[in-house]
């Protein structure tokens, strides 16, 4: 049930704020790699990381839900194991995001199905920053 180009380009450039669920402070870390190409792209981050206080700049929270009601969240990208992924999928329903994404290697499909019935929409074990290339996607406001 993976989604086609087309559904992951609509994704992607229907997206202006993404939380990006697990970003470490590392730059050695794909969590911060991918983020930092997606803000270099022009896209707000949004850091979800509750050990850390700040992320490129951004102000880091500590899950989901305790990022500000008024911050309107388009995706989140997941960098957690599949087994964290129920609780995040819960919290991006609760926040009515509109997508989530789990990154390379992250999948969990009772909570992909759940996110799917909620009218979320859902990206399996793809990388942002590899699909956002290969589709050769516009910088946000382009």
């Amino acid at each position: 049930m993976a989604p086609t180009d087309r559904e992951l380009a609509s994704i992607l450039t229907g997206a202006r704020t993404l939380a990006v669920v697990g970003l470490s402070d590392r730059p050695d870390r794909d969590s911060n790699e991918v983020a930092r190409y997606l803000q270099e792209q022009g896209y707000r981050i949004v850091p979800v990381n509750p050990t850390v206080a700040s992320v490129l700049g951004e102000r880091a929270y500590p899950s989901l839900s305790a990022v500000p009601p008024d911050i309107a969240i388009d995706l989140a990208v997941i960098f957690r194991r599949s087994e964290a992924v129920p609780e995040i999928v819960d919290e991006a329903i609760a926040r009515k995001v509109p997508a989530v994404w789990m990154q390379l290697g992250i999948e969990n499909g009772p909570a992909a199905e759940k996110a799917r019935r909620h009218g979320l929409r859902v990206v399996e074990n793809q990388c942002t920053m590899q699909v956002h290339r290969r589709l050769q996607l516009p910088r946000v406001g382009s």
